[in-house]
């Protein structure tokens, strides 16, 4: 079966970096949607004459954020259609609520849940302080505002996002991301994507 594997949680949590453990041991398209649409949205931020990395203003919500997440589900979808295994990387938390999302993802990949495997990993931690380091220490321009305006940012790190696809519970994984990512981790992550549904 093709893997559709979702890495998910709050900023600063490690999704991309658990991700990117997986992605050594198993092929797949990597989507990170801030890559997908970082430029792309700085430019219309910046020609807006707004701060161009709040992801968090009114503007960006309305005109820009369904944009990314469109755009990265588009290439999700062509890389299904092709047979490719597929990481998702990012909050998505409105398309986890919305039951429809991911059955429209298949169909417009021509797919069926037979033939794709779904998995959601909610990437969490213990918490804020270590979130705010980690943040930190990745040293990315987007972060900048979020750091100026800590207070107004932080989220609840232990967050799990509401999932309503018509996926099986032991499709989703709540995993912890505190501490050093040891191979132990990463193993049990990895046999959690690869374990089958009967």
């Amino acid at each position: 079966m093709q893997k559709l594997v979702f890495f998910v949680g709050v900023a600063g949590t490690g999704k991309t970096t658990v991700a990117r453990k997986l992605a050594e041991r198993i092929q797949a398209a990597f989507l990170d949607r801030d890559t997908v649409g970082g430029r792309f949205v700085e430019k219309m931020l910046e020609m807006n004459g707004l701060d161009v990395n709040d992801r968090d203003s009114d503007f960006y919500k309305k005109h820009l954020r369904d944009l990314e997440y469109d755009t990265t589900k588009d290439i999700c979808i062509e890389n299904l259609a092709a047979g490719q295994n597929v990481f998702m990387i990012s909050p998505f938390t409105a398309e986890l609520k919305n039951k429809a999302w991911i059955e429209e993802v298949l169909a417009a990949a021509g797919r069926s849940k037979s033939e794709v495997d779904v998995k959601v990993i909610a990437v969490t931690l213990s918490d804020m302080d270590t979130q705010k380091q980690r943040i930190i220490d990745r040293q990315t321009e987007r972060d900048t505002w979020k750091l100026e305006h800590w207070d107004d940012f932080k989220h609840r790190v232990q967050f799990v996002p509401e999932v309503n696809w018509d996926i099986p519970e032991s499709s989703i994984l709540v995993f912890d991301n505190s501490g050093d990512l040891t191979d132990e981790k990463v193993e049990n992550v990895y046999q959690f994507v690869q374990a089958s549904e009967k």
